[in-house]
C-alpha cells in the first residue's frame, strides 16, 4: 500500500510538533520550514488553513492516506458518539498504531513494516493488513518464529520506554497484548484538535 516516503523532520516542522517521534534534526530546527528560516514573518492562517492543517497532521501522525482516512471519517459519522472522538477511536483501534504503542516497535512505521512482512497475530492468527480495525477484547501479539527479532527484542527490551494506555495490556514475557477498549479522548496523547477537521469535512 502507497504512504509518505518524504522527509519526516521537514512535515514535523511545518505542523511544530515531533509526529514522527523523536528527532535531533527537529530538534535543532523548531521553526517552519522554508529558505528564510525562522526570520521571515508569517501570514496568520485562515480558519480553513487551519482546519486543513489539522486533518493533515492526523493523516501524517497515523500514516493514513486521504481515501482511508475519508472512509474513516465518514464511518465515525455513523457511530453514536462524538464524531471527532469516534475518528480518533477508529484510528487508535488501527492494528498498526496498536503494535507501537503496545512497545513491540518503535515507531508507527515500524510496526507497519512488522505487520506487512506477518510478524504480528491478531487472536493467534496471522495478518498482514496495517489498516485492520481491532475490536475490544482483542488478542494482539508476536508471531512465535518472530520474536528472536532484534528490532523487536529492543523495543520490547527497553524498559524506560515502555508505553503503558489504560486501554491496552502487554506481557512483555509473552509479547502478547489485548486490546480491551476503545480509548477516551483524554487518554489519546496526541496534540489533535479533531474538532477543526469535523469542521472541515462539513463544509
Amino acid at each position: 500500500m502507497a504512504r509518505y516516503r518524504g522527509p519526516k523532520a521537514k512535515k514535523a516542522r511545518a505542523f511544530g510538533e515531533p509526529i514522527f517521534g523523536f528527532s535531533k534534526a527537529f530538534e535543532k530546527k523548531k521553526y517552519k520550514p522554508g529558505m528564510h528560516g525562522n526570520s521571515r514573518r508569517r501570514k496568520q492562517n485562515s480558519d480553513y488553513a487551519l482546519q486543513l492543517m489539522e486533518k493533515q497532521k492526523a493523516k501524517y501522525t497515523y500514516g493514513v492516506l486521504e481515501r482511508q482516512f475519508r472512509n474513516l471519517f465518514e464511518t465515525s459519522t455513523r457511530k453514536k458518539g462524538v464524531t471527532g472522538e469516534v475518528l480518533l477511536q477508529f484510528l487508535e483501534a488501527r492494528l498498526d498504531n496498536t503494535v507501537f504503542r503496545l512497545g513491540i516497535a518503535p515507531t508507527r512505521r515500524a510496526a507497519r513494516q512488522l505487520v506487512s512482512h506477518k510478524h504480528i497475530v491478531v487472536n493467534g492468527i496471522v495478518t498482514n493488513v496495517a489498516s485492520c480495525q481491532l475490536k475490544p477484547g482483542d488478542i494482539v501479539g508476536v508471531r512465535g518464529k518472530s520474536k528472536g527479532l532484534q528490532v523487536i527484542k529492543d523495543s520490547v527490551g527497553n524498559k524506560s520506554d515502555i508505553r503503558k494506555f489504560p486501554w491496552l495490556e502487554f506481557n512483555a514475557d509473552k509479547m502478547v497484548g489485548k486490546f480491551m477498549a476503545y480509548p477516551e479522548r483524554e487518554n489519546i496523547p496526541e496534540k489533535i484538535n479533531e474538532q477543526l477537521i469535523v469542521e472541515l469535512y462539513s463544509k
